[in-house]
C-alpha cells in the first residue's frame, strides 16, 4: 500500500515537473464551435440511420418468419391417433 502511494506521489510530480518545463508558447489547435455542431449532427444522423435500417431488416425478418409459420402446418397436429 506505501508502494501505491510512493508511486502516485511520483507521477504527479514528473507530471507537474513536465508542465513546468514545457515551453509556454505552445498553441493548441482551435475547433470552431460550428465545426463540433456540425461533427454532433452528423453523428445523430448516421446513428439514427443505423437504427432505423436496423429496425426495418428486423422486422422484415419477423414477418418472413410469421409468413413462414402459416404456410406450412404440422403435420404431427394433423394425424389422428388410431
Amino acid at each position: 500500500m506505501a508502494y501505491r502511494k510512493l508511486i502516485i506521489v511520483a507521477l504527479l510530480f514528473l507530471s507537474y515537473l513536465s508542465v513546468a518545463l514545457a515551453d509556454s508558447t505552445v498553441t493548441c489547435y482551435r475547433i470552431e464551435p460550428g465545426t463540433i455542431a456540425g461533427i454532433v449532427c452528423a453523428d445523430l444522423l448516421l446513428t439514427l440511420i443505423i437504427v432505423v435500417v436496423t429496425y426495418r431488416c428486423a422486422r422484415l425478418r419477423r414477418q418472413k418468419i410469421d409468413n413462414a409459420d402459416k404456410v406450412y402446418m404440422n403435420v404431427r397436429a394433423n394425424c389422428k391417433a388410431t
